[in-house]
């Protein structure tokens, strides 16, 4: 496999040319985890235009705990930064929560981030610095990426090729030793640290029928993109994610992985003699994996997770686009 395509680092932009930012923030039942990643946002050497949250929590503490932070924020924040709370529970999921925000976005940039990031004070300003000529998207990079096991990792070299391959994860777990590198490019960004150019998705919509913490709606929003986009990592825009227990579904590797794989492959990678060899071999690691993890736990569990997410993500990728 070639190297990452690196590209030309941009200079900072000066403050009159740089863009304006709307930070979209879905979020349900992390009130203590997203005060902090609001924390870290004031704290930000380029505030953004607009923080929109979109709230599916039952119990207000939330919306109260960060209009409280809001208005004991310093004035300049107040001034620069406009709050938009939106506090819906019947919204069923991040895919859902993001296209509302979207709908009410005035920003040029909009930045997409999780409710339990950490974001470095120059996280924003390094991302607009990579926004070249040209630039879709750009993504910031996760500092304390927890790099699976040694079989894993073989698992993914070995049975990810073609689509399947992700290109994130290399940069991720080298984060540090890329920290003052350029932008890289690659085909997909994460859906908890990526920022798009408004003009380039206005109208564009996450797959409203994945619902929950739903594995693929970042790689699926990616793919739907124009033929010529030019995605970019730029390592030097970094945060920390926490990955907070609540929400997190903690079902078996296998079970998520096949589902995201099987939902792009019926969404996007159906056609093709290479994309159907790429998933055929994909498949024989799905069962080399299942079979090595069963007779290890001594249980079918593993073998079920993988036919349970494989057979979920042809559902879900089968549905037609909800609007």
């Amino acid at each position: 496999m070639g190297g990452p395509n690196i590209c030309t680092a941009e200079q900072d932009l000066s403050l009159s040319d740089r863009p304006k930012v709307s930070v979209i923030i879905p979020t349900k039942d992390r009130v203590v985890d997203l005060v902090i990643t609001i924390q870290t946002l004031f704290r930000q050497s380029v505030l953004p235009q607009e923080l929109i949250i979109v709230d599916q929590s039952l119990d207000p503490e939330s919306r109260t705990q960060v209009e409280r932070l809001y208005s004991e924020a310093d004035d300049q924040i107040r001034r620069r930064l406009k709050l938009i709370y939106m506090g819906d529970a019947s919204v069923p999921g991040a895919a859902v929560a993001r296209n509302r925000a979207m709908d009410m976005a005035q920003g040029a940039v909009w930045l997409f981030l999780d409710d339990d990031v950490l974001l470095e004070p120059e996280f924003i300003q390094k991302l607009l610095a990579a926004y070249g000529p040209g630039v879709t998207g750009v993504s910031g990079v996760i500092t304390n990426y927890s790099s699976p096991p040694i079989f894993r990792r073989l698992w993914e070299f070995l049975f990810e090729v073609g689509p399947f391959r992700d290109d994130r994860q290399s940069v991720y777990r080298k984060a540090e030793n890329l920290r003052n590198t350029p932008p890289i490019r690659v085909r997909k960004l994460g859906g908890g640290l990526m920022s798009f150019r408004a003009e380039r998705i206005r109208g564009l919509r996450f797959d409203e029928n994945l619902h929950g913490a739903c594995f693929g709606e970042d790689i699926d929003f990616c793919a739907r993109l124009p033929r010529n986009r030019v995605l970019l990592i730029t390592p030097q825009a970094r945060l920390v994610h926490k990955r907070s227990p609540e929400g997190r579904n903690p079902v078996h590797w296998l079970d998520l992985h096949a589902q995201g794989a099987n939902y792009m492959r019926q969404r996007h990678w159906r056609m093709g003699i290479w994309n159907n060899l790429c998933f055929a071999w994909l498949n024989v690691g799905y069962a080399l994996a299942a079979t090595l993890s069963s007779v290890r736990r001594i249980s079918l569990e593993p073998w079920k997770a993988w036919r349970q997410g494989a057979k979920r993500g042809r559902l879900l990728g089968g549905k037609g686009m909800s609007s």
